[in-house]
């Protein structure tokens, strides 16, 4: 646990052990979210990584892209349009 003092304009200061797990560093964002009254940190790494976890579980690896296959079908389409 770590102990930090708010400055002026509710300025805290990340100790660099936390920073250092957070694989944070001068210039990354920072995201703050309340959970039940507890001060959740984390990273845009991490935010990412929890997200691709999620999705994971609904794309599977080595499934075909559906970006790549919604845009084949609007070429197709596009396609199909522009013939006579």
């Amino acid at each position: 646990m770590y102990v930090m003092k708010m400055s002026e304009g509710g300025r805290v200061v990340i100790p660099a052990e936390i920073r250092h797990s957070l694989g944070l560093a001068e210039g990354d964002p920072v995201y703050f979210e309340l959970r039940d009254g507890v001060a959740v940190i984390t990273s845009k790494q991490a935010r990412l990584a929890r997200a691709r976890a999620l999705f994971r579980k609904y794309v599977p690896a080595g499934a075909p892209s559906l970006a790549d296959e919604l845009i084949a079908e609007r070429r197709a389409e596009a396609a199909r349009e522009e013939s006579p």
